[in-house]
């Protein structure tokens, strides 16, 4: 099952298989700003689904995906609450936005922080050691969840530390594994962090300049576009993160610390989100309305040329020669040993496609903002399934005799 939630408020329940609407979801009047899901940790009952929807008009519910029915509703923010992590481990969960408030399963406020900055809380990732981090605006602000020992308190949060290294707002967060979580701005900064001294490990600004085809003249501008540099989303797996910027996709590998592949012109427009896929493929959405998988492959590295002898050394040029190798050789270092091939191309939206889920065998379901949810399956396997039954309820009823 996956939830959709959109701009007029109202949040669906479907079966990823079929397509089917299960549960309509009113109670919001604005609309919808973040969504997770929880499961109940009572051990004593049947463990049931809930999510929890954040809105524009300052309130926060709980839905239970059992019944369809809305659990409890908070309505005590002072602000649009843009971000919600459940911290499953602590049995607790988070909401961000002009403040950052801990909240128990019974919705009850454990502690809040008071008002950060001039602006809110935009994303947040769990850390090591009861930690985690929190994008507001330039800064990463790092609190640490504390037991308290009065009973009735629960929990305190404290701010440990701020991080000032980004130079625009911190558009994406992600943990990539217990030891390193990554962090893209509005200018194309990437930065790998320490997860449990929270520092700075690694970067990345220059995404245009170290991503080199030698066989493709460089393109010159004079400057660019926030837009075209911006890191709208970020996905790892745990060996490389993979990169939205601007039109583009980036493989920046975290062990060599720098870009391996790219495609920079992944879209006509700007990506706004992409997923990596068991089999070394990646799907990426745009602001164009297209759907795109890509497969990471190896290059074919050609052999080094050698250094011509003879007639340019006998006139002196051995030296300039030797140079113009070496600046052969570090082209060749700088350029990307992986490229993306496009194997895919997904054509059934009619405007920007905002986001998608991928269900493995099940396919995936892509929204967009032409008020679609489109659920795309792979046709070589619908068709063996289907013919599978086919024939299994044919040799049922006695219809058909298998022979071999």
């Amino acid at each position: 099952r996956f939830a959709s939630a959109g701009d007029d408020g109202i949040i669906f329940l479907w079966n990823a298989q079929t397509g089917e609407k299960l549960f309509e979801f009113h109670g919001h009047t604005h609309k919808i700003t973040a969504m997770a899901s929880f499961c109940s940790s009572d051990a004593s009952e049947e463990k049931n689904q809930f999510i929890l929807t954040a809105s524009a008009d300052r309130t926060v519910i709980v839905w239970d995906c059992s019944s369809g029915r809305q659990v409890q509703k908070v309505s005590c923010f002072h602000s649009t609450v843009k971000c919600l992590t459940v911290l499953q481990r602590l049995d607790v969960w988070l909401s961000g936005g002009s403040d950052l408030c801990v909240w128990n399963r019974k919705l009850d406020l454990l502690c809040k922080t008071s008002h950060l900055t001039d602006a809110d809380v935009s994303a947040l990732v769990e850390l090591p050691k009861n930690c985690v981090a929190a994008a507001v605006g330039k800064e990463l602000i790092i609190f640490r969840l504390i037991a308290s020992n009065d009973v009735c308190e629960g929990w305190n949060v404290l701010e440990v530390k701020r991080l000032v290294e980004h130079q625009d707002n911190i558009l994406s967060l992600i943990s990539v594994n217990d030891l390193t979580f990554v962090t893209g701005s509005h200018v194309g900064e990437l930065i790998v962090w320490d997860a449990l001294d929270w520092t700075k490990q690694a970067s990345e600004c220059n995404f245009w300049d170290s991503c080199v085809h030698p066989d493709v003249q460089p393109e010159i501008k004079l400057s660019q576009s926030p837009n075209e540099t911006s890191v709208q989303h970020l996905t790892s797996d745990k060996e490389c993160v993979f990169a939205a910027i601007g039109k583009g996709i980036y493989v920046y590998n975290l062990q060599m610390k720098r870009v391996i592949a790219c495609q920079r012109t992944a879209h006509d427009s700007s990506v706004l989100h992409i997923e990596k896929l068991p089999n070394r493929q990646l799907i990426s959405c745009s602001e164009d309305g297209s759907v795109r998988i890509w497969e990471l492959r190896e290059k074919q590295q050609l052999p080094a040329e050698p250094v011509p002898t003879g007639f340019f050394n006998m006139w002196g040029f051995g030296r300039a020669n030797k140079q113009t190798n070496q600046a052969a050789k570090k082209m060749q270092e700088s350029t990307p040993m992986y490229f993306l091939e496009l194997v895919g191309d997904l054509i059934g939206h009619s405007s920007a496609v905002q986001m998608f889920l991928y269900f493995g065998e099940l396919g995936l379901a892509t929204c967009s903002a032409d008020h679609l949810i489109i659920l795309w399956k792979d046709g070589e396997r619908e068709s063996r399934l289907r013919s599978l039954t086919l024939f299994q309820k044919l040799a049922q009823n006695g219809d058909v005799q298998l022979k071999f």
